[in-house]
């Protein structure tokens, strides 16, 4: 259903926007992945919410950012169970992150979960910072 395809299509749009090339796209890639899926399965996300993925990137960080209805009943953490056989989504953002975080917008108006991933720098790219955006799952994704 939506939430495999939400995931999948968060995945392929992070990998077009970077492009295949990008020195931290496959981090980025895993970070979008495990972001969405957090918001998918642990926010009050019906199976038609609006769930909106956007990256942005400058020199030297790619940031991931996720956002999504939030829940009235908990806030994303890592999890402290060292035996646990699910739950390692934000374990492996923050090895894999410079820092994470995230932001409750109120009552209402939802979070987003945040990542920073640092970019080797490309002698060859001294490009100014470049945003992407867009949208995965949810209202509106096929």
């Amino acid at each position: 259903m939506g939430i495999r395809e939400s995931v999948s299509h968060a995945r392929s749009e992070v990998r077009r926007w970077l492009g295949g090339h990008h020195p931290c796209v496959d981090d980025a890639v895993l970070a979008a992945s495990e972001l969405v899926t957090n918001a998918l399965r642990h926010s009050a996300a019906r199976p038609y919410d609006f769930i909106s993925l956007t990256v942005t990137t400058t020199e030297d960080m790619v940031y991931v950012e996720v956002r999504d209805p939030g829940s009235a009943f908990s806030g994303p953490h890592i999890r402290q169970e060292p035996e646990a056989e699910d739950g390692r989504g934000l374990l492996i953002v923050r090895e894999i992150s410079q820092d994470w975080g995230t932001r409750e917008h109120g009552r209402g108006l939802g979070r987003t979960v945040w990542c920073a991933i640092r970019a080797v720098p490309s002698s060859l790219d001294s490009s100014a910072p470049e945003p992407v955006s867009g949208s995965a799952g949810g209202r509106g994704s096929g």
